[in-house]
């Protein structure tokens, strides 16, 4: 497996796949800085991974050749995270699916009631996370927009138990595309494994990009 040093920002690599322009599917890896203290993990696209870390390159190179199995699935093998996580001091969140989006005029299609407190639970949690954070609720369902990994814009939804089945959560993940500031993109990530947020948000035109796994703080 070759690996390309430092080529190129986050922020560039996500912006072109958001526009359909991927890495090439060579079977390298790209590590590039954190783009911020709190922001380290793996994103991986067809046959190319991006390891975003303040790690030395050479490290992430030799940890991912020493992985066993496949190498096209070794920078997101539970040995690199678990040595990647050991190396960093933090935790391995979530591997998600990465889905992205881009903005749509007018109107929200549901009514939104924008949260003003921001010592909300859900306004607190997703600051941990994100900046420039806003919470919108509506009846059965919470939607969270806020500025994630590598400034990227980011949509988070809930959804009641006793609303689900209805189209609710298709009709937020649609609403965060309205919300968003003029040639903006909204990126979203999914549990695999939760089949009905993944169909929710595919059903409102969001596209697989790739696959993503965070190293977070374990403090938090």
């Amino acid at each position: 497996m070759s690996m390309d040093v430092r080529v190129r920002g986050l922020a560039e690599i996500l912006a072109d796949a958001a526009g359909g322009v991927f890495p090439p599917p060579d079977g390298s890896v790209t590590v590039v800085p954190q783009p911020s203290p709190r922001e380290a993990g793996v994103l991986s696209f067809a046959a190319h991974a991006v390891v975003f870390t303040a790690e030395d390159p050479a490290w992430v190179r030799d940890t991912v050749a020493a992985a066993p199995g496949e190498p096209l699935s070794a920078p997101l093998s539970p040995s690199f995270l678990s040595a990647f996580a050991a190396r960093t001091g933090r935790v391995v969140g979530n591997t998600d699916l990465v889905t992205a989006a881009g903005r749509l005029p007018g109107e929200p299609p549901l009514p939104l009631a924008e949260v003003e407190d921001r010592e909300h639970p859900r306004v607190v949690r997703a600051l941990d996370f994100r900046e420039d954070v806003r919470v919108f609720t509506t009846d059965g369902g919470v939607l969270v927009l806020g500025r994630g990994v590598a400034g990227r814009w980011e949509a988070a939804i809930e959804v009641d138990p006793h609303t689900r089945g209805r189209g609710l959560g298709r009709a937020l993940a649609t609403a965060a595309r309205h919300l968003l500031p003029e040639g903006e993109v909204v990126w979203a990530q999914q549990a695999p494994g939760n089949a009905p947020s993944v169909r929710a948000f595919q059903a409102s035109g969001y596209r697989p990009i790739g696959a993503e796994a965070l190293l977070v703080s374990p403090h938090r």
